[in-house]
């Protein structure tokens, strides 16, 4: 199945995110000596992190200390999206994902909300001396995880994604005007990008909304 993935490095630092959590889960696991099914679950979580991780745009580049000031957005991925009025927008990038791989991720984030929900159960007196803290991390991670799996499972709109599948990245920088109804599902779609990553925080959410609209 094909979805699309905005240029976005608001979703590439929360997606990014997701490695150090999903590792440190599993080494526990793993020094516990017990071959359990939630390291089962995180293990395949994290295979089907990494598979998801390579497929997506120009990954490799976000994390590039090095990246050139000159680079216009959007002109390192190959191509430049344009309104129909001519203004630049924000690239989206079709890719091709599992639902194998999907469901993984899928299986690890509830498994994560299940043990959320556990330890809220707890009362706090009974909770073990300086993990006080500990809930809330785990909570954020999770609420990260869940905005991350919300966007890679957000319904693109057909005609957007045909126009764009058609879009054959090369050494060539392209160009490509969206016509207007096609604009329209554009709008719709990256402002459901933006809710689901950054809802929440009223600055965090206008900031993000001025890199689409």
């Amino acid at each position: 199945m094909y979805i699309l993935i905005p240029d976005d490095a608001v979703f590439f630092a929360k997606f990014q995110s997701l490695e150090e959590p999903l590792l440190r889960h599993l080494h526990r696991l793993h020094s516990a000596g017990l071959d359990s099914d939630d390291e089962r679950i995180i293990s395949d979580a994290y295979d089907s992190w990494v598979q998801v991780l390579l497929k997506l745009p120009l990954w490799s580049e976000w994390h590039t200390a090095s990246k050139s000031a000159d680079h216009v957005r959007g002109e390192r991925a190959g191509y430049v999206l344009y309104s129909p009025r001519g203004d630049q927008l924000t690239s989206l990038y079709p890719i091709e994902v599992t639902a194998a791989d999907l469901g993984h991720l899928t299986a690890c984030l509830d498994l994560f909300a299940g043990h959320d929900q556990a330890r809220r159960a707890i009362p706090h007196q009974e909770r073990a001396e300086g993990s006080a803290d500990q809930p809330r991390r785990q909570g954020a991670l999770t609420d990260v995880f869940r905005r991350v799996m919300e966007v890679l499972l957000l319904p693109p709109p057909q005609g957007l994604l045909t126009t764009l599948r058609h879009v054959v990245l090369g050494e060539t920088v392209l160009s490509v005007t969206l016509p207007a109804e096609q604009e329209t599902e554009y709008q719709r779609f990256c402002e459901d990008i933006v809710t689901i990553l950054s809802a929440g925080d009223t600055f965090a959410y206008r900031s993000h909304r001025a890199m689409y609209l």
